[in-house]
């Protein structure tokens, strides 16, 4: 299951980007707010949490820097 502390401190910060969603007038704030009107918050935390490991997985193997999407 791999390191449960990295796990756990990846649920944490998906945790405060829900909490902070409603709040947030960016493209990450409005995408998530659509998750949360969808499915359950913790649900939608804990894919954050795994959107954001791929996301790190894949910059370690293609050791590339993190590219923000463009703004629209």
């Amino acid at each position: 299951m791999g390191n449960g502390y990295l796990r756990w401190l990846l649920v944490v910060g998906a945790t405060s980007l829900t909490r902070r969603a409603p709040n947030t007038d960016t493209r990450t704030g409005a995408w998530v707010r659509s998750l949360l009107d969808r499915k359950p918050t913790r649900l939608v935390t804990v894919a954050i949490a795994n959107k954001t490991a791929r996301t790190a997985w894949a910059m370690l193997m293609r050791r590339e820097d993190y590219r923000a999407p463009a703004a629209v």
